[in-house]
């Protein structure tokens, strides 16, 4: 019992004491160097390269990554690498988060010999390390025996490997040229014959290995960059892709632009069905829409089905969207979702045969009996197209911090114009009501439909009182061009295509 108690106190111990390191007065926790004003440029100088986490305490994202983070700095270290992994609180120092412009949390900075640069890669330990890897070695690691492949490709979701027996020939040039272009896939290049023969291949061939779906596809076609970078961009990802903090750029940063969205709740036993069902016929497809499920279980997810109207309970559905300058959205005639139906649902996309779908809630009885009317996509036009008054209307989010902090003053605005007949003060609900002609990419915009031609003004002026009434008294000749500083928030009040 005293052993066991020693033991446990030592390791008590451990985790508090600081770690003095080869860097000086720098504490060590579970790998990562913690970085102060007072030690920052002495680590920066005295490395390579060292990858920088600003982080929150508070910060959701910031926890989810510190296991990851913890862990791909042990598996640096245990490979002997001269990568380094630290990190700041910038809460705390709030001088180097101001100097390197820290805006959110976590922001990732990779200093190569003490020159910045943004870490874009993902966040589980093996994205970390790849990227890493990648951006401080060769292109492609050079493999040179059957013992060293396999270890390469088991030790990897997803690998590339060219087999080639001359590595400066036009191919293999083209093969480094793209390699050296992806920062979160492994490359490897091998000119061994027992490699080539132990995975029935030849020189030249080109073949993705990953541990789901096919298990591994050769690259057949022209090689040209653009051809592998595209092979490469739509095979490294599964046939049916789980939306996540990690995988969110692969999917929106992606090429493919027209995305089958499955909202399923894991868990549930309708989802393992509907998955497979998906599975099965989405690699026709698999170059044009990518197939993703979202898991609405998920609390940081419940911000997309408010974007797309929809509840929790409606799950299972589904979804298409195209990424264009606007988004454009897609409802299924059924929420019977079977391999027929999604099939059918795609190809009716692919073949233009579908209208966007477009939200709208029910007119409520007292719409127009507070001094702001409630406006939705059903009398919209009717109200804020009136060519006898100029109509001032806000598009808001229920769940936007700026538009609650509005919401008192707009209120005021509409007392003030109550009497004037020439004038409507209206609010739209834009996550539940949608116009063809009208987008609203961030909460809350705020636009004047001028009486007469219905001119549309957007106003970007200071959101106060005075300001909003002198620009609808004025037809919006002041504050339509006056910028706002953008304002601080934890809300984040633009829904951008790439932060669903």
């Amino acid at each position: 019992m005293k052993m066991n108690l020693l033991c446990a106190l030592s390791v008590f111990l451990l985790a508090i004491i600081p770690v003095y390191t080869d860097e000086g007065d720098v504490t060590l926790d579970e790998g990562v160097l913690v970085l102060t004003q007072a030690n920052f440029d002495k680590v920066i100088n005295s490395n390579d390269f060292v990858l920088v986490e600003f982080y929150a305490p508070w910060c959701g994202h910031c926890k989810a990554l510190a296991p990851e983070y913890a862990k791909a700095a042990k598996a640096l270290a245990d490979k002997g690498s001269p990568i380094k992994l630290a990190k700041v609180d910038a809460t705390e120092e709030t001088s180097l988060a101001e100097k390197f412009e820290i805006k959110g949390y976590p922001t990732l900075k990779f200093y190569k010999k003490g020159n910045p640069s943004e870490y874009n890669g993902g966040r589980t330990s093996d994205d970390i390390v790849n990227w890493l890897e990648k951006k401080t070695g060769p292109p492609a690691k050079e493999v040179k025996s059957v013992k060293e492949a396999k270890a390469a490709i088991e030790e990897n979701n997803v690998v590339v490997v060219g087999f080639f027996k001359d590595q400066a020939s036009d191919n293999a040039k083209v093969f480094l040229e793209v390699a050296d272009s992806f920062d979160d896939i492994p490359f490897i290049i091998t000119s061994d014959e027992g490699v080539c023969k132990e995975y029935s291949t030849k020189c030249g061939d080109i073949v993705l290995f990953k541990k789901f779906d096919e298990g591994k596809v050769p690259f057949e076609g022209e090689l040209n960059a653009q051809n592998l970078k595209k092979f490469l961009s739509v095979e490294s990802l599964p046939l049916l892709v789980e939306f996540n903090h990690d995988s969110a750029q692969k999917i929106f940063g992606g090429d493919i632009k027209s995305h089958l969205l499955l909202f399923l709740g894991q868990g549930d036993e309708k989802t393992a069905t509907i998955e497979e069902a998906a599975r099965s016929v989405a690699k026709p497809f698999r170059e044009q829409v990518l197939f993703v499920t979202i898991d609405t279980n998920e609390e940081e997810h419940q911000r997309i089905l408010e974007f797309f109207g929809m509840k929790k309970e409606q799950a299972p559905a589904a979804r298409l969207i195209k990424l264009e300058e606007d988004m454009s959205k897609y409802k299924p005639d059924t929420d019977d979702l079977t391999a027929e139906t999604i099939k059918n649902f795609v190809q009716s996309f692919l073949d233009n045969k579908l209208k966007p779908h477009l939200l709208s809630q029910d007119l409520p009885d007292d719409w127009n009996k507070n001094d702001v009317y409630t406006l939705v996509a059903s009398n919209f036009e009717k109200i804020v197209l009136d060519p006898t008054k100029d109509v001032l209307v806000e598009f808001y989010a229920p769940w936007c911090g700026h538009c609650k902090q509005l919401a008192p003053i707009y209120d005021k605005v509409g007392e003030h114009f109550k009497e004037n007949d020439d004038v409507i003060i209206g609010k739209m609900d834009s996550t539940a009501n949608e116009l063809e002609s009208i987008r609203v990419t961030s909460f809350p915009t705020i636009k004047l439909f001028a009486k007469g031609d219905n001119k549309v003004i957007e106003y970007n002026g200071p959101r106060t009182f005075e300001g909003l009434t002198k620009f609808v008294e004025s037809g919006g000749a002041e504050g339509a061009h006056v910028e706002e500083p953008e304002e601080e928030s934890e809300d984040d009040d633009s829904l951008k295509k790439d932060e669903l």
